[in-house]
């Protein structure tokens, strides 16, 4: 069996019950996300051999965040412990035309502060097949870029495909900042994941004829999209995902995946959303899952469409799914009539 790594931020997530405002609140539930802990227990739902690499406090509430990720199946023992405190974000539900709203308190988290002695990417990637991190998780100060490079370095040493989501991030750094960061790991990676926005806001490649306020996208103009990132960084695979927002609740929702020679378009998903939050994770999940065992380009993107569409129906941040499950919806399964 492949096994997979993925290091970033496991964070604590804070979120008023139902639809109240923060405002409203006296209560939050308390669950615990992380673009690629997210990823890595939609990899563990799948039955594949995945381990997720950060550095959390010792203290119960650092325990807590590693539990999460235990039940799953998601190997946690090469996450190291220390520093003072575990990242968290807040996070109010948006309803019809009132959007979401994330707070973030996430400053002098462990991994944050962590340093590239903290890691030991030889003994992390033994026997490892592929590494995934996100554009997140460099942005959370030089030192962790530091550590991410590292990681990419060892791992196209080792021969280990690497995956990134682009997955920009304006209250964590500047557009140009993110440019200069990602474009130096960028030549470590083989698998390129971005949402609608994201080529654009890291290296300042927009799509032609769309407009993401206005809902407007265009199919070509995302494949030029494609076109020059695997230009400027000769990646093996570029998949972006396709969001058409109506309003909070619901959204149009597919992807393209482009293999260097062909553009492969899902068909899209019309989503009544319970939770968004995680949604390009799942997406990125699907995706990796469909490469390592082997699915046709074709096929590949509909099940990461297929499984992001239905994480966007499960609240927090996991996608809570099965192979099965995905595979049903692929298959045209989509009325949600009760199972019996």
């Amino acid at each position: 069996m492949s096994k997979i790594v993925t290091f970033g931020e496991i964070m604590l997530r804070l979120a008023p019950e139902g639809y109240y405002r923060f405002i409203q609140a006296d209560r939050f539930n308390a669950t615990y996300s992380g673009g690629e802990a997210n990823v890595a227990v939609s990899l563990a739902n799948y039955g594949m051999d995945v381990s997720f690499v950060t550095k959390l406090p010792k203290h119960d509430i650092g325990q807590a965040a590693v539990n999460s990720l235990r039940k799953f199946g998601v190997d946690t023992q090469n996450i190291v412990r220390g520093g003072n405190r575990i990242g968290i974000y807040y996070l109010e539900k948006g309803a019809s035309q009132r959007p979401s709203k994330v707070i973030y308190d996430r400053a002098y988290s462990s991994i944050a502060s962590a340093s590239k002695e903290d890691f030991d990417w030889d003994k992390i990637f033994k026997d490892t097949d592929w590494f995934h991190f996100t554009g997140i998780t460099p942005a959370l100060g030089d030192n962790v870029a530091a550590i991410c490079l590292d990681a990419c370095k060892t791992a196209k040493a080792k021969g280990i495909t690497v995956s990134c989501d682009l997955n920009y991030r304006k209250n964590l750094w500047s557009r140009e900042k993110a440019g200069k960061v990602m474009a130096e790991l960028m030549e470590f990676v083989d698998v390129c994941i971005a949402n609608e926005e994201d080529a654009g806001d890291v290296f300042g490649i927009w799509a032609d004829n769309s407009n993401i306020t206005d809902g407007k996208l265009s199919n070509e103009g995302y494949k030029t999209v494609a076109k020059k990132l695997t230009e400027r960084f000769d990646f093996k695979k570029v998949a972006i995902t396709l969001r058409t927002s109506i309003s909070a609740n619901d959204n149009n929702w597919a992807a393209m995946l482009y293999d260097g020679n062909n553009f492969y378009f899902s068909k899209s998903y019309s989503i009544h959303i319970v939770d968004r939050v995680g949604g390009g994770d799942s997406f990125g999940a699907g995706l990796i899952y469909s490469l390592i065992t082997g699915k046709e380009p074709q096929e590949t993107v509909e099940f990461a469409v297929a499984a992001s569409c239905l994480k966007h129906t499960i609240e927090g941040d996991f996608n809570h799914v099965t192979v099965d499950e995905v595979t049903k919806l692929m298959g045209g399964d989509g009325s949600g009539r009760v199972q019996r």
